[in-house]
């Protein structure tokens, strides 16, 4: 039995509650026929769309002025995200699991995950969230609302972006393993997890930020002893040269190829490049560890290692 960890991305489970509960349908499906091979996993999910689309409705509302509506700090929409999310996979997994009478349970894990308050992506924003927009309401949008930032991600469309500092340690790994030894299939570190730091004492406190998922999957396989980080997205294969004439699909990188890559450009900040450098992350770690960056409809076949892009050392 293997233990993976396996990371959906926030864009794949769509746009509104409605679309997501279908696509979860979807993704549950894949991620049961995993454990069907004998294996074991822990689902962790990006939260891009839906904390930008929960941050944008309590500003607006708001600032309306009408109905008492607070603002809404970033990491407690990070948290309403985790536990909506959580919810739809959590019915998802569980009626997959029945129609296949698995024996199974399934469990959400509010996760906390801490980060340096002198991280320098404080000072640099680059995480994108909520709806994309064109460029003309991106810049009114902007205009209209002091301090928010927007900016064009990877030929998509514009966003909001927002600090993205590396998580450091996740606060409920005792409560995580504990879940796995009793044959739960546990999903944590929902959107990177609520961003936190460590104060005097111990304390934690919440910051204005979003943690890249990716980055948190890769610390919460190390965390939990997983032979292979599987980072599921919109396409099949990570490519270099994209959108070029030269462009050309890769099955396997070792970190040093991976690397160079990234040194050289050929990934789009915001988009395959934090995939691509949380499965460095996370291979390097040891020979016996590998990443894979594949598509959910072809999940399978990559741990299988017939579909996807592998890294390992």
């Amino acid at each position: 039995m293997a233990r993976i960890v396996v990371a959906l991305g926030g864009n794949a489970l769509g746009n509104n509650p409605q679309e997501q509960a279908e696509r979860v349908r979807v993704a549950a499906a894949s991620l049961v026929r995993l454990i069907e091979e004998g294996n074991e996993i822990v689902v962790s999910h990006g939260n891009g769309p839906q904390v930008g689309m929960i941050r944008l409705a309590f500003d607006r509302a708001s600032a309306d002025g009408k109905g008492g509506v607070a603002k809404m700090p970033l990491e407690i929409c990070t948290a309403m995200s985790q536990g909506y999310i959580g919810y739809q996979l959590e019915a998802g997994l569980k009626q997959a699991l029945a129609e296949r009478r698995l024996p199974w349970q399934v469990a959400t894990v509010l996760t906390q995950v801490t980060v340096s308050p002198d991280d320098p992506a404080f000072g640099n924003p680059t995480k994108p969230i909520g709806a994309f927009y064109d460029e003309e309401t991106a810049r009114r949008m902007m205009e209209e609302t002091p301090g928010l930032l927007m900016r064009e991600d990877a030929g998509r469309g514009w966003r909001q972006v927002v600090p993205s500092p590396k998580p450091q340690e996740i606060i409920e790994d005792q409560a995580i393993r504990a879940l796995l030894e009793k044959e739960f299939v546990v999903i944590a570190c929902g959107g990177g997890g609520i961003p936190v730091v460590r104060g005097r004492g111990g304390s934690l406190t919440g910051v204005e930020a979003v943690i890249d998922k990716d980055f948190a999957s890769a610390k919460l396989a190390e965390v939990v002893g997983a032979e292979c980080l599987l980072i599921l997205t919109a396409v099949e294969h990570v490519c270099i040269g994209y959108g070029r004439s030269d462009e050309r699909e890769l099955s396997h990188m070792t970190v040093a190829e991976a690397t160079a890559h990234i040194a050289a450009g050929e990934f789009a900040p915001g988009s395959m490049l934090p995939k691509v450098e949380a499965a460095v992350a996370f291979a390097r770690g040891g020979a016996g560890r590998r990443a894979v960056i594949a598509s959910l409809d072809h999940a399978l076949d990559a741990v299988r290692g017939k579909s996807g892009t592998t890294v390992t050392l």
